[in-house]
């Protein structure tokens, strides 16, 4: 069995690459710096050629809402009919859990990559997944002013990385659900006290705020906003788990 997987060199994809491997797999760790590039087009055709499974976890450089857009819609567009050209039985994406209940510009653009799955005839299964747990450092960045970091108390429920490869490599090895399939972490609190356990544990002294009006990268975000309203795969690690692994703690 022949699987590609688009954006293997990053977080999620080098995890699932050697996931997958380990079974004896042909596996495709595809990247622009392997010659395959979903905007330019170039590689894709090849990459794409024999493939029994194509995972798409590539993820935009620029989170700009006109950027991310421009991103998902090009990408979509060469990768799609190059997999229906080429016969491929199943097309896996990653997405975001909540795509289309949050009025952020990232979100809309996910939303947009769906839609483009969806319609393209390549049986498919689409994977929402909660938040990484590795990007809580940027999310509290990204609420802060001065030593202050403003967060939601909208509900949280983060998942590691080493949680989400495994789970991915499991879908993309079964048979194509033709709809979604959610995945998050095995606890769900408030956005701002999970933020704030993490940065205490690494002993970053900002504060944390809980601001119903705070935006999560100038989205809305209500109680719901950001985490399964029904039925979810659940990973393995908790927080305090994930921060001894990261810490390099037993």
């Amino acid at each position: 069995m022949k699987i590609v997987v688009i954006g293997g060199t990053g977080l999620i994809g080098s995890k699932t690459v050697a996931i997958l491997r380990q079974g004896g797999r042909e596996v495709v760790a595809a990247s622009p710096n392997s010659g395959v590039n979903t905007i330019t087009g170039r590689g894709v055709k090849e990459a794409v050629a024999g493939a029994q499974v194509v995972i798409d976890l590539a993820n935009s450089p620029s989170f700009e809402d006109k950027a991310v857009l421009e991103f998902f819609e090009t990408a979509g567009r060469n990768l799609l009919p190059a997999e229906t050209a080429a016969g491929v039985g199943h097309h896996v994406a990653l997405s975001i859990v909540g795509t289309d209940r949050s009025d952020n510009g990232y979100f809309r653009a996910k939303v947009t990559q769906e839609r483009l799955i969806e319609a393209s005839g390549v049986p498919y299964t689409i994977i929402r997944s909660t938040q990484f747990m590795e990007f809580l450092r940027g999310i509290a960045d990204e609420g802060t002013k001065g030593n202050t970091v403003r967060l939601s108390p909208g509900l949280f429920q983060p998942i590691a990385a080493d949680d989400v490869a495994p789970l991915v490599a499991e879908v993309a090895l079964a048979a194509p659900r033709g709809g979604i399939v959610e995945i998050a972490g095995p606890e769900r609190a408030p956005f701002n006290e999970i933020v704030a356990r993490y940065l205490k544990a690494v002993g970053d002294p900002r504060e944390v705020v809980r601001d119903p009006e705070a935006r999560y990268f100038g989205g809305r975000v209500e109680e719901h906003s950001l985490v399964p309203l029904g039925e979810a795969r659940l990973g393995r690690i908790g927080l305090d788990e994930w921060l001894r692994r990261s810490q390099g703690r037993a």
